[in-house]
């Protein structure tokens, strides 16, 4: 990263028992404690075709622009506009059907779950692809834990159907106008989303040479 690029966002602090680099413990028992980040805005020229996609994306938006993308960050050699949920169809609707875009295909839509991101601990991640230009990109919409409400993609997206009704169950993200958001994967009458961090993964303790093992639940904290 060079001298003028933003320095990344740090939303908290990982702690645990294992992966602390250079303390000099061969064990790998050295106890983590690691920021937790999220890639800053990018500045221009992003590179490749992403100005390009970001000016048509702009224009197209015209005076709602500047409410509905809330950043863009280019991370990885990947391109993400970071929509507000109440602009995400709109996002979708043009990426997909302007000729110059024709982001014709979604798969899928990935939770996340940040309990340090105050006022967006669920992120759902939508990677985008256009057949016709062979482009990728990326749409990310964060939420509230205490309003965890998105509109659905599904009339936009069908393929995008059982995708929702996995990040719901495993992240409790809410996907409004989605014609039956039930579990798909645990049972109907589970409690939790267990692909949360603050989720308990359960176990039992297990000593090993004179260093008692704290169960999986207890070695790394979120909070």
């Amino acid at each position: 990263m060079s001298d003028s690029e933003p320095d990344p966002e740090v939303i908290g602090l990982q702690h645990g028992l294992f992966g602390a680099l250079g303390s000099g413990d061969t064990s790998g028992y050295g106890g983590l404690v690691a920021p937790v980040t999220l890639p800053p805005s990018s500045s221009r020229p992003y590179g490749g075709y992403f100005d390009e996609v970001a000016d048509t994306l702009a224009i197209e938006l015209g005076d709602t622009y500047d409410a509905a993308v809330e950043k863009v960050v280019v991370f990885r050699d990947e391109l993400t506009f970071g929509v507000t949920r109440t602009h995400l169809r709109e996002v979708a609707l043009t990426l997909r059907n302007h000729p110059d875009l024709r982001f014709e295909m979604c798969l899928g839509v990935n939770g996340v779950h940040y309990p340090d991101d105050t006022e967006r601990e669920l992120h759902a991640v939508y990677p985008l692809c256009s057949l016709t230009h062979g482009r990728r990109l990326r749409l990310e919409v964060a939420v509230p834990d205490a309003d965890p409400h998105i509109p659905s993609l599904c009339d936009i997206y069908p393929t995008n159907d059982w995708h929702e009704r996995e990040t719901y169950d495993f992240f409790g993200i809410i996907f409004d106008g989605h014609r039956a958001l039930t579990r798909i994967e645990m049972p109907d009458d589970w409690h939790g989303h267990p692909q949360r961090k603050d989720y308990p993964l359960g176990g039992v303790p297990v000593e090993y040479k004179g260093v008692r093992v704290a169960p999986p639940d207890r070695r790394r904290s979120y909070r």
